[in-house]
């Protein structure tokens, strides 16, 4: 018997898994990775060697939550790995059981493991039930729950997402344990693929923006590149470089797409006055909701003006 042929690089995507994990539901929003491998990472670096290498040829991570903000490890890898582009971007619900092995009660209880943002998420939740309670932290949060049929594990229980259940045979201890039940999760889909997204109207564009120099307004002139174009900002994060105290580079996400023209003319005046401006891609809202701005910046106003000075320039009679 032959060992079955490898996967095509173009036919595998990467996730964070195990099975079951939240980035595996995004994962199943994408039709193009309907049908294809699968492949499950341990971490967002992995996610991104895949691609990067050409293993696989999307990754989906996750870059945001709306407790906790910025995935900083997401964050700081899209600034430092070359040649990735967002080309997608996906909502989850977040919420989490409290799960055990079976026969395990709560008043059983005393570790549970959980990976970090799932502790901090329901953290009020198990301080009020559990209030003597010690963690132990997990690389994801199926994992969580796996590790507890571990030879050596120490933790009666685990902070899991609601489906565990479908891949485990663990007793749910308790539901809804989330603090916030309005909790989600953005992920995006991470390639190499240089083709823009066709423009929708409810697009958004993700930069990551150095500052030129550390001086006084100085981030300041960076905003007022969007600002004075009519550029809204969904997000903005500071993150340090790396290279020396005070030293930070911005990650920004922006209404809109790279082929309107008061995105496009915002670029160019980031260009200008920032030493490195990554540009991570245009792609659809995850929430399809049409950007709206002043009509002071439609297309037609840069267009217009563009053609004025050009005339200026070639003496074209007013």
């Amino acid at each position: 018997m032959t060992d079955a042929p490898p996967t095509p690089p173009e036919d595998t995507y990467s996730f964070l898994g195990p099975a079951g994990t939240f980035t595996e539901a995004a994962l199943k929003q994408v039709p193009e990775a309907a049908g294809k491998h699968w492949r499950s990472v341990n971490n967002v670096g992995e996610a991104l060697a895949d691609v990067t290498s050409g293993r696989s040829i999307a990754a989906m991570i996750a870059i945001e939550n709306s407790i906790e903000g910025g995935v900083s490890a997401t964050q700081d890898a899209l600034a430092t790995v070359p040649g990735l582009r967002i080309v997608g971007e996906y909502l989850v619900p977040v919420n989490f059981v409290l799960v055990a092995r079976p026969g395990t009660k709560l008043a059983d209880v005393r570790i549970v493991n959980a990976h970090p943002v799932a502790y901090a998420q329901s953290r009020g939740w198990l301080e009020r039930e559990l209030p003597d309670h010690g963690h132990i932290p997990s690389s994801s949060n199926v994992q969580a729950a796996s590790s507890l049929f571990e030879p050596d594990s120490n933790a009666d229980a685990a902070v899991a997402p609601p489906g565990i259940t479908e891949h485990l045979d663990v007793d749910v201890l308790a539901r809804d344990i989330g603090d916030n039940p309005n909790a989600v999760t953005r992920f995006v889909l991470v390639s190499r693929s240089r083709v823009l997204a066709e423009r929708t109207g409810a697009d958004k564009t993700s930069l990551i923006v150095e500052l030129p120099t550390d001086e006084p307004g100085a981030l300041l002139a960076m905003l007022e590149q969007f600002s004075t174009r009519g550029v809204n900002l969904s997000l903005l994060e500071s993150r340090p470089i790396g290279d020396a105290l005070g030293r930070y580079r911005f990650v920004v996400d922006l209404d809109g797409h790279i082929a309107d023209e008061r995105v496009a003319d915002a670029l160019l005046g980031l260009r200008r006055t920032s030493p490195n401006v990554i540009f991570l891609g245009s792609y659809p809202r995850a929430d399809r909701r049409e950007v709206s701005y002043h009509s002071r910046y439609d297309d037609e106003i840069f267009i217009e003006a563009r053609d004025w000075l050009r005339g200026l320039l070639s003496g074209e009679p007013d």
